[in-house]
């Protein structure tokens, strides 16, 4: 285990999540999927990243992109544990994440040697995950994400959104849906200090419901979970600024200083020095009686 020892201390500052996507596919063009060199590439890149500050390394084997191909598990564990093996070997000054909401793919992760758990899917696309999880003890990570199908559309340059995304009432229903994932863990036995919750910016939410949820951030940490905040180069930003993934780094800077002021325990980002340095510069503001 990594010397950072879980459970944080949260609240004493914020804690950073590199993201290590391990796909051909991955909206934000930063996919180590080079078969030859993949390893040693993500490897650079986890070193890279924990330099600059992270905390935990997020390592993923398929894109979740709007449209994104869906990949087997069989698949996702040939793209994913080599690379977890791999981290761990290194002894990096980090702990290990995997995203995924495959209970195999999971399992195997955990046996490589990861520490957390990192579902997008809230333990609602693979019932098996929530006992992987009771019986690992690993962190969980439960994400907000609705399974009935929600339109998305693309833009040559802007890449895709989701758009006719319907809500009652946008947090309270995000807020009930979390709670939701949250008594499946528990019910299979999770303990309740071992759950993080992220309210899925980006996931099956437009434009408007993304910057709302960002806004209101502090009523899902109100549910008395740690919050981890996604929003690294996403389409709302894109669509908002009218920018490219790879033109997105000042509003994603905007996300994460607001999703902190808000609340957020975790920020998971592609741009690892640049919003480590956000985050210091934002707890140095919000966290001064820390």
């Amino acid at each position: 285990m990594s010397p950072l020892a879980y459970p944080l201390d949260w609240g004493s500052r914020t804690f950073i999540m590199g993201i290590l996507n391990i796909t051909p596919d991955s909206f934000s063009g930063d996919g180590l999927m080079r078969q030859d060199e993949v390893i040693a590439h993500a490897l650079e890149q986890a070193r890279r990243f924990v330099a600059a500050g992270a905390d935990i390394l997020d390592i993923g084997g398929e894109s979740t992109r709007p449209g994104a191909a869906k990949v087997s598990a069989e698949e996702e564990v040939g793209r994913v544990i080599p690379v977890v093996r791999t981290l761990v070997k290194e002894g990096l000054d980090a702990l290990i994440s995997v995203d995924t909401y495959k209970a195999a793919v999971m399992q195997a992760a955990l046996e490589a040697g990861a520490h957390w758990i990192n579902d997008i899917w809230g333990l609602r696309a693979d019932p098996d995950l929530a006992g992987v999880a009771a019986r690992s003890g690993a962190p969980l990570i439960l994400m907000h994400n609705r399974r009935q199908p929600v339109a998305t559309e693309q833009h040559s340059g802007l890449g895709g959104r989701y758009v006719g995304a319907n809500y009652e009432d946008l947090v309270p229903d995000v807020c009930r849906e979390l709670m939701e994932s949250v008594k499946i863990a528990m019910d299979a036995g999770v303990k309740s200090e071992n759950i993080i919750l992220d309210p899925g910016i980006g996931f099956a939410k437009t434009r408007e419901q993304n910057l709302e949820l960002l806004d209101r951030l502090d009523e899902v940490r109100g549910l008395g979970f740690p919050i981890l905040l996604g929003p690294s180069r996403k389409s709302f930003i894109g669509y908002t600024l009218n920018l490219p993934p790879d033109q997105r780094a000042e509003g994603t800077a905007a996300a994460v200083a607001v999703g902190i002021v808000r609340g957020a325990d975790i920020i998971r980002v592609h741009d690892v020095e640049m919003m480590v340095r956000v985050a210091r510069m934002t707890d140095a503001i919000v966290r001064r009686r820390h």
